[in-house]
């Protein structure tokens, strides 16, 4: 085989697909589907002449083969991002231009709008591109410029400042309450709960709180989609749990249960070290560091 003719967007696809063991997470950080990622491996195994993954019912393991070859790929795709690093420094240093940003489902959503519009009115010349994913690797991957996230990026190619820590809260539609009564530590499992599906975050949360008996099956609505939930309890269906600044915007949401002690989520907003200092991304980055750093509305 000749090197030369290894198509890098197939190491990409091999790289999302190792990192997450599943077509399903890959397809939508790749921007992708399914099947065109089944083609894209079957077209890398067919130019290597080795299986590159076993498949089984709880999704994709790397094979010999596979193992072998992700740490040169991983260093092909950090080849890859300080390649693009350096073409970047040298553009033309103005404001005209692309900042892409990556954030949480939720912030994406509900609170960017109103500051991505308060940016634009000022500086019309910066255009945005917005990735809404609660994928941490996206900020890499997917090669954004900036990313808010509740977890600090142990990647020492970016610079990362914490925010502000945000307290969560348990909500309810007024409608909900109206209809079922207000809940108390002692009857709370007696209410319609909204949770998570696959993923075990609130179980974890639940458990650290004291309450190791809760299971799956305590939430009768469950999704892994945090907008959806956060839709599903507005809509009336259960109590949720979501940020407290949210909640405090919708009149028509009730805070529940104060006494439960509830996490904050830290959050952090990070770059890339060498682009930081790119005039545009300083000017989207200090607008979002000065709106919601530790004291700022």
């Amino acid at each position: 085989m000749n090197p030369d003719a290894l198509d890098w967007s197939l190491l990409q696809a091999f790289l999302v697909l190792a990192e997450t063991g599943s077509l399903s997470r890959a397809a939508p950080l790749l921007g992708s589907t399914q099947p065109t990622l089944s083609r894209q491996l079957a077209a890398l195994e067919a130019q290597l002449g080795h299986a590159l993954f076993e498949r089984s019912p709880r999704g994709l393991r790397l094979t010999a083969a596979g193992e072998a070859l992700l740490p040169a790929a991983r260093q092909m795709r950090e080849g890859a991002q300080a390649l693009s690093v350096a073409l970047a420094g040298r553009q033309q240093q103005s404001l005209a231009g692309t900042v892409r940003i990556t954030a949480s489902e939720i912030v994406a959503t509900y609170l960017l709008p109103p500051l991505l519009l308060e940016l634009r009115r000022r500086h019309p010349e910066i255009q945005i591109e917005l990735v809404a994913s609660n994928a941490v690797e996206n900020l890499l991957d997917r090669s954004a410029d900036i990313a808010l996230r509740m977890v600090r990026p142990a990647e020492p190619t970016l610079v990362a400042r914490k925010l502000a820590d945000w307290p969560l809260g348990l909500f309810a539609h007024q409608d909900y309450v109206q209809r079922h009564g207000m809940p108390t530590l002692a009857t709370f499992a007696e209410y319609d709960w909204i949770g998570y599906d696959r993923s075990d975050q609130m179980l974890r949360g639940f458990h650290e709180a004291g309450f190791e008996h809760i299971t799956r099956e305590f939430f009768a609505i469950r999704c892994d989609d945090q907008v959806a939930c956060w839709e599903a309890m507005r809509a009336g269906l259960g109590i949720g749990v979501g940020l407290q600044r949210l909640g405090a915007r919708d009149p028509a949401l009730v805070q529940l249960l104060p006494e439960l002690p509830l996490p904050r989520l830290p959050l952090w907003l990070t770059a890339h070290r060498e682009l930081r200092d790119t005039p545009r991304l300083r000017v989207v980055f200090d607008a979002i560091a000065g709106a919601w750093s530790s004291g700022a509305t």
